[in-house]
């Protein structure tokens, strides 16, 4: 191959020379363009003889199927040459490429492959990540990655970042220099409706279509969130002058060369595409752009493991990209369904795939790279620590990683298969390998049966195989046919004929159980007679079967698809699933000691349990109860009811108010004994103590002083009796109890005011810091006046009080000088 030349009209041309020149000075460069500007197409063809390349290959990342073929095609279109010559493509189950390739085209998880099986990536001299704007979570790993190759084994190994939009900080979180290129881009009409509208996506799309078809010229790109909204929007659309197309990343790859290329009659086309039409591609002849506004992508809940596709507004960004395809070849219209008012509050942009997606792939990753902890790769932003636990837990219930995170020689097979380790799981050892390439690909796919066919995935097995043998059956042909190229890949790959039986359902069970161990599920023992259909599943969630559904009765099940349910204890609902042999669950439990709090029966419940994860299948006894299970068992109990569980008798809760008023006199060095400090190390303080200990009457008859006197230093015991006494000896020779507060406030000593006589000065603690609180009373013991200034009180209240007491109360003494009289317990007779 020859020098490349490339047309001077592409906007791209300007910043070309700027691009070779950032390339020969850093390893790392990033470039933004907008769309139309030749970046895909032309770019990696003008990189080709540069000399710091020294005839290596270019690897082009494109995130989408449908992109990275359209991009082969083009560049391999711009060399007079067919794909598979200089310029190649590798998608999933797809290769195009040949000894004389010199640019491959791939999709985001080839280049991961190729990395792990060769970290120095030999004979490759330049990575492209194209649209990175979308920040998929393939095109973040394999950044991180790349940089860390480029640190440690390949200082020459380029990297150049492209975009059409751009986060303005990206330059500088890279320390990469920035090339913009201007574009080029013709004035796009943006129309708004009057109000947003209502109803569904489908119908609103296909009547904007039939609008946009009478008044304005040129094809049409519409979008719509998913594969079933274009079928229902194709299927409205039969009549109109237009060929009418679907575009997505399934479809096979004759028809998305129909809806990318011009109609070879000249026909208008209507293309009906999903997201992957955003960027990337650019489809020759579209002048009006219908977008219907929605979006579909999916997301993941931590808190239950599962991920499930969710429709969605479309973002800002995407809208802006959506409108301007229409003036990638001319100036167009772009009708957006919804009010010009509602524009501004859409979110401006999805945030990182990394931050919300399932984690499970790329944590497998990681491990076989040799960096099971993220935070030892550079990230733009780093995997959320709580999502990749999440997602290390279910790999070792695969028995991909092993307990310190390491990857295990089941964790690498499961790499060498293009799909979710939980498939690859299923796929790999199957004692069947026909059965799990069909249940593969039905679970990768749409359901192929209408609804309210059941749950029951081995219906579908069946659907399938009677549907590949040519025997009627109620599925979708269109969906069935998708599944079974794909059920094929799998079989290629597996090196294994199509199944032709009837499928065993306890064997689809088996194969469910493998993809999905946390999802194995027993009837709700309380409900399966009286409801049956309520399964609780190994990892602890709850979830039901439609009423009336074959499966309901089940003795065991393995489920693939459920929803998460809503609020605490909320139920999902089982759409996937097939019956599984108890034995097959058998194989899979494990004897565990099992302590735990009944908290309607208020005692411990000891004994051992044939489990699966929350799934007991059986019981034994246990005779010896570990202290080390009964202490967490109470523990968790106290937790969960609170101390309330406990008893503090009157000692031990002045011992707790006493440490608590002088931490907050003195300071924090005085331990915390407040409930929130006291119930975080309940194991510390009370475990000790709880020998013997089952019931809830055992906890409450417990004598807790013992227990809170050994969380206070050894130094401080004499300093707290010095500090903050129990007891004050008063004038009479009586020592008075104090009553402290929690709260730091002064202690309380209630006493009789004839047993303070003469005392001037009101007594404190704290080393004479703190006054106490005097409550003064009665010889009835009432009090008659609260006060810290007992002098005061002597010289003033004093004789209120002693007018209105001294004729309730003739027999004790009231003189008219208090200061001067004999402070006394007794009354008038006894003396003192």
């Amino acid at each position: 191959m020859g020098p490349v030349t490339l047309p001077a009209t592409l906007p791209i041309h300007e910043v070309i020379p700027e691009v070779k020149a950032a390339l020969a000075a850093r390893p790392l460069v990033v470039v933004q363009a907008p769309p139309g500007a030749g970046k895909s197409t032309a770019l990696p063809l003008a990189l080709l003889d540069e000399p710091w390349l020294a005839g290596q290959n270019i690897v082009v990342l494109q995130p989408r199927r449908v992109a990275a073929r359209a991009v082969a095609a083009r560049l391999a279109e711009g060399l007079g040459e067919e794909v598979g010559g200089t310029v190649g493509s590798r998608v999933r189950f797809e290769s195009r490429v040949s000894e004389r390739t010199r640019i491959e085209v791939v999709t985001e998880g080839i280049l991961t492959r190729r990395l792990q099986r060769d970290p120095e990536l030999r004979g490759v001299g330049l990575v492209i990540l194209d649209e990175f704007h979308e920040r998929s979570l393939n095109a973040d790993l394999a950044l991180a990655l790349l940089r860390e190759v480029q640190g440690a084994l390949r200082d020459d190994l380029r990297v150049l970042v492209m975009s059409a939009t751009l986060d303005p900080e990206l330059p500088a979180r890279l320390g990469a220099p920035l090339v913009e290129s201007a574009g080029r881009a013709y004035p796009v009409e943006v129309r708004y409706l009057s109000a947003d509208p209502v109803g569904r996506v489908e119908d609103m799309v296909a009547a904007a279509v039939r609008r946009a078809l009478d008044a304005d010229e040129g094809d049409i790109l519409a979008f719509l969130p998913g594969v079933r909204e274009i079928r229902a929007a194709q299927g409205q659309l039969r009549d109109v002058d237009a060929v009418v197309l679907p575009l997505y990343g399934d479809l096979p790859l004759a028809e998305q060369r129909r809806a990318l290329l011009p109609n070879p009659a000249g026909r208008r086309k209507v293309i009906l595409a999903t997201s992957i039409a955003e960027t990337s591609l650019t489809i020759q002849g579209v002048r009006v752009v219908v977008d219907g506004g929605q979006s579909r992508a999916a997301q993941f809940d931590p808190g239950t493991g599962l991920s499930r596709m969710v429709t969605g507004r479309v973002t800002r960004d995407s809208a802006t990209q959506r409108a301007g395809r229409a003036g990638r070849t001319a100036p167009g219209v772009a009708y957006r369904l919804w009010s010009e008012r509602t524009h501004p509050l859409l979110p401006a942009a999805r945030p990182p795939e990394v931050l919300e997606a399932d984690l499970t792939p790329l944590t497998l990753e990681l491990a076989q790279w040799g960096a099971p902890d993220p935070s030892a790769l550079a990230w733009l932003d780093a995997p959320p620590a709580p999502r990749v636990e999440t997602a290390r837990a279910l790999l070792r219930d695969l028995n991909a990683l092993e307990g310190a995170g390491r990857v295990t020689a089941e964790g690498t097979r499961l790499l060498d298969f293009p799909t979710h380790p939980r498939l690859a799981h299923l796929l790999n050892a199957a004692s069947d390998p026909a059965l799990a390439a069909d249940v593969a690909a039905l679970l990768e796919e749409r359901d192929p049966l209408p609804g309210g066919s059941g749950a029951d995935l081995t219906d579908r097995v069946a659907a399938l195989r009677a549907w590949r043998h040519g025997r009627a059956q109620p599925g979708d042909v269109t969906v069935l046919e998708r599944v079974e190229r794909l059920a094929r890949q799998w079989r290629t790959l597996l090196n294994v004929r199509a199944g032709n039986a009837p499928p065993d359902a306890f064997a689809v069970g088996e194969l469910l159980a493998r993809a999905y161990p946390e999802r194995v599920a027993l009837p709700r023992e309380r409900n399966a007679a009286q409801a049956p259909g309520r399964f609780l599943l190994a990892g602890g969630q709850g979830a039901a079967l439609p009423e009336g559904d074959p499966l309901s009765g089940a003795h065991a099940l393995a489920v693939a698809h459920l929803n998460a349910g809503s609020g605490a204890r909320a139920e999902g609902r089982i759409f996937l699933a097939a019956p599984l042999d108890r034995s097959a669950l058998e194989s899979r439990a494990a004897w565990v000691d099992s302590v735990r709090w009944d908290d309607r029966g208020g005692a411990l419940v000891a004994q051992r349990e044939l489990r699966v994860g929350a799934l007991v299948l059986d019981t034994r006894p246990l005779a010896d109860l570990p202290h080390q299970a009964r202490v967490s068992a109470l523990a968790a109990a106290i937790r969960a009811e609170g101390l309330h569980l406990l008893t503090f008798a009157p000692e031990a809760a002045q011992f707790r108010a006493r440490v608590a008023s002088l931490r907050a006199w003195r300071g924090e060095d005085w331990p915390d004994l407040s409930d929130s400090g006291l119930l975080p190390t309940l194991e510390n303080w009370l475990g000790p103590h709880l020998a013997g200990v089952r019931t809830r009457d055992d906890l409450k008859r417990l004598n807790l002083l013992p227990a809170l006197q050994a969380l206070l230093p050894w130094n401080r015991a004499r300093e707290l009796d010095e500090l903050a006494p129990t007891h004050l000896s008063v004038p009479s020779g009586s020592r008075v109890r104090l009553e402290y507060r929690p709260s730091g406030e002064a202690p309380i000593l209630a006493v009789k005011l004839q047993e303070l006589f003469g005392l001037g000065d009101t007594p404190a603690v704290n080393a004479g810091r703190t006054p106490v609180l005097l409550h003064l009373l009665s010889p009835a013991g009432r009090p008659v006046q609260v006060t810290q200034d007992l002098r005061h009180f002597w010289n003033s209240s004093y004789f209120e009080v002693r007018k209105d007491l001294r004729g309730r109360y003739p027999k004790h003494p009231w003189p008219d000088d208090p200061w001067a009289h004999e402070p006394t317990r007794w009354t008038k007779r006894r003396g003192v």
